[in-house]
Order: C-alpha cells, then sequence, then structure tokens
C-alpha cells in the first residue's frame, strides 16, 4: 500500500507527518487487553503502510514501552539510520503543583528512556488547573529542554483558546494543540480555528469517529445500552453525543453521512475523518489503533484518497445546524476536563 503525496502535513519545518495518526490510548487498559508482541507487529504494519506517525502518553499505560521496543526492533531490521522515519509524540500530564526545571526534566527523562531515544519529536503538555499559573513555569522549562535538544517540538494538548493567547504572550512557542474535533464536536470552529490560523499553531484532533460510534455498525441501532458501551472510548463519545442533541439525531447524521459515503464508496468513518481533516487548522486527525486485536489499516487509508465537494457538505451540514451549542453546553476545547 502506498498513500498519496497529500497524506503528509508539514508540522514544522523539519518534521512531516501522516495526516491520520496512530492512536495509542486504546493500548492503556481501558479497551481491552492487548499483547505487546503483537503490538510491536502491528506497529510495523501501520508504519510499512504509511502511517509513520504515534500519538501517545505518559500515562497510556505501556504506549511509551511499545515505542521503545518497536524503535528498537526498527534498528535492528533496517539500521539506526531509517529511525527519522518514525514520529512518536507523547504527551506529558502532570499533576498541579511545584514545576522546577529537576521535576520537569526527571519526567521528560523518564519519557526520553521509555521511548528508546535521545530526543522526543514533539512533547504534548497538559494541565488540569487553569487557576494554578505554574503551567507557565512547566512550559518554560519545557522551552529549556527543547533548547537544549532534548525536545524537538513543543506542544499543548487541551488547552482553550484563552491559554493559548497566554501562552503566546508570554512568548512561549508551540506548534500544535491536540483537541476534540468531529462532525459533533465542533467547537474548534467556534474561536480556536481562527486563533491558531492567526498565529502559525496547527491542530491535532481526537475523537474525530467518535471512539466507533461514527461506523455502519451503529447505523440503524437502537440506543446503545451501558453493556454494549464496553470500552472508555464507547463510553466517553456517547456522552457527548447526548449532550449534542441525542440518538435519534445522531442517526439522522449516520443515514446522512452512509449516502455521502457510498457515493464515494468508502464508509462511514472516512466522511468523518475527511471532514475534519478539511477544517482549517488540521494537521492531523488521530485514529485509535488496537494493535494487534483490531487493524484499520487499508479503512483508514481511504480517507485520504477523496475529497469532500460542496454537494457532499451541503447533505451534511443540515444535520448538524439541528444540534446544540457544545461551546454553551460544555465551553472552549478541553474545558470537559477542568
Amino acid at each position: 500500500m502506498k498513500l498519496p503525496a497529500q497524506s503528509r502535513y508539514t508540522l514544522a519545518a523539519d518534521l512531516s507527518i501522516c495526516r491520520l495518526l496512530n492512536g495509542m490510548w486504546q493500548v492503556s487498559g481501558a479497551h481491552g487487553a492487548i499483547d505487546p508482541a503483537r503490538a510491536v507487529d502491528a506497529m510495523f504494519a501501520y508504519h510499512d503502510a504509511g502511517f509513520t506517525t504515534w500519538d501517545l502518553a505518559d500515562h497510556y499505560g505501556p504506549a511509551e514501552d511499545l515505542v521503545g521496543a518497536f524503535r528498537r526492533q526498527f534498528a535492528a531490521r533496517y539500521g539506526a539510520e531509517r529511525l527519522s522515519e518514525i514520529q512518536a509524540f507523547t504527551k506529558w500530564v502532570p499533576s498541579p503543583g511545584p514545576m522546577t526545571r529537576p521535576i520537569v526534566e526527571e519526567a521528560i527523562g523518564v519519557s526520553l528512556r521509555r521511548m528508546g531515544t535521545a530526543c522526543l519529536d514533539l512533547l504534548q503538555f497538559h494541565w488540569w488547573d487553569y487557576a494554578d499559573p505554574r503551567y507557565l513555569d512547566a512550559l518554560r522549562h519545557l522551552a529549556d529542554l527543547r533548547d537544549d535538544g532534548k525536545i524537538r517540538h513543543l506542544a499543548l494538548t487541551n488547552f482553550d483558546t484563552d491559554r493559548l493567547a497566554i501562552i503566546a504572550g508570554h512568548g512561549i512557542r508551540v506548534v500544535s494543540n491536540q483537541v476534540q474535533y468531529s462532525l459533533v464536536d465542533r467547537r474548534p470552529d467556534s474561536r480556536m480555528a481562527a486563533w491558531c490560523m492567526e498565529h502559525g499553531v496547527s491542530l491535532l484532533a481526537y475523537g474525530t469517529l467518535l471512539g466507533g460510534l461514527l461506523s455502519e455498525r451503529f447505523l440503524g441501532r437502537t440506543e446503545p445500552n451501558s453493556a454494549e458501551l464496553n470500552t472508555a472510548s464507547l463510553r466517553k463519545y456517547k456522552q457527548m453525543i447526548d449532550a449534542w442533541g441525542g440518538w435519534g439525531l445522531f442517526q439522522e447524521l449516520l443515514a446522512v453521512l452512509k449516502r455521502v459515503a457510498d457515493r464515494r464508496r468508502v464508509g462511514i468513518a472516512n466522511i468523518g475523518a475527511r471532514y475534519v481533516l478539511d477544517r482549517p487548522a488540521v494537521a492531523g486527525a488521530i485514529i485509535g489503533a488496537r494493535l494487534g486485536a483490531a487493524e484499520h489499516i487499508a479503512d483508514n487509508a481511504r480517507a485520504l484518497n477523496f475529497a469532500l465537494d460542496a454537494d457532499d457538505v451541503a447533505k451534511i451540514e443540515p444535520i448538524l445546524a439541528k444540534s446544540r451549542d457544545l461551546m454553551r453546553i460544555i465551553g472552549d476545547c478541553g474545558d470537559e476536563y477542568r
């Protein structure tokens, strides 16, 4: 399989990514058991197909360790000089508290050791409590570590637009912010996308496929009960659908997406991914990978081989217009975590 040229995005001058990132939250234990050896084998399959970019975090169970094992086996198989083909984006999600240089450096050192690298490609920083301004201390130390060569690029995850402006105002340069972005959750359209485009910050979108709910599997289905929502992703994004407009409206959306998908000879998930990839400021969308358990390599690739036209969008938008305003209900991007 060879992905088209438009599957790549220049996130920074020295960092090209696949626009569909492989999400590793699903190895964290909340989506079923993962066999490490099979997971690493699956990572080779994704990479060899062109899906070279990985999204993970320090708290996603063994995710950083899996990247380390993958890198070691990759170097043994192809040579260490080819390790630059892999882009592995981790996160640091500390508990609020003092953010001294030793504390920050030790946390980054753990990720470096686990991932088997001397420099993190992208470090995405999250902070739980905006009332505690020490996130700025952490970011200053992270910027110093970037300048020291331990971090290639600095980024954020789940920061709102106001905090992006504060961070920029303190002269701290970030290349991206990771936020929830989907046909159901379009909050970035309200403020964040415009700010990011003006200030040269890209968005990395997660939740784009609503944990698998945005698929033919749920088209025409009665509302799933708690037993059917058997992963953390399904439970999380079902709550988002409830806030957005409920199961009935979601079924209307799936029906329209199915008609658009049939026209394009792709799946509903491909339409959802393509819609988000086409949004202003979006560099890439993160698609969860249950490594070694369920691979969707060929299915995911279809989202990179077509474009939505005005007729497609005109079919979708009237359904979206019926939904509730999540900016009013939840707040800006990331406010659901605070």
